[in-house]
């Protein structure tokens, strides 16, 4: 089935680094400690998850490295987003835009089925 958009290369690498930047990020999220500073450890006091009670220990904070890091990527998501979102291609589409925008979201995953 061919592609309705003509997407323009540098359009497709932006949105592909978007989305894997956005992994990237989200995988070193899940590596932190849950507190930015270092914070003591708590539990709380009502069930607030059904019958669970939630805890959490200490934090020590993130390290000028991990801090570093999440402004780094925060910053290339940002910059990123940007770059899709006002790109001059989106000017020239007589289509629904939504649809287009959301054509592009998938668009590697369909160039990879098609080389497979």
């Amino acid at each position: 089935m061919a592609e309705p958009y003509d997407f323009p290369d540098d359009l497709r690498t932006a949105q592909l680094d978007l989305h894997q930047t956005r992994a990237e990020y989200a995988a070193l999220c899940r590596t932190l400690p849950w507190s930015v500073t270092p914070e003591p450890g708590w539990t709380s006091e009502k069930h607030v998850l059904g019958d669970r009670i939630v805890s959490f220990p200490d934090s020590p904070g993130y390290t000028t490295e991990q801090t570093a890091e999440v402004e780094r990527l925060r910053r290339r998501l940002l910059d990123l987003s940007v770059m899709v979102s006002t790109h001059p291609y989106w000017a020239t589409l007589t289509a629904d835009v939504v649809d287009a925008r959301m054509a592009l979201k998938h668009a590697h995953q369909q160039a990879e089925d098609r080389a497979a």
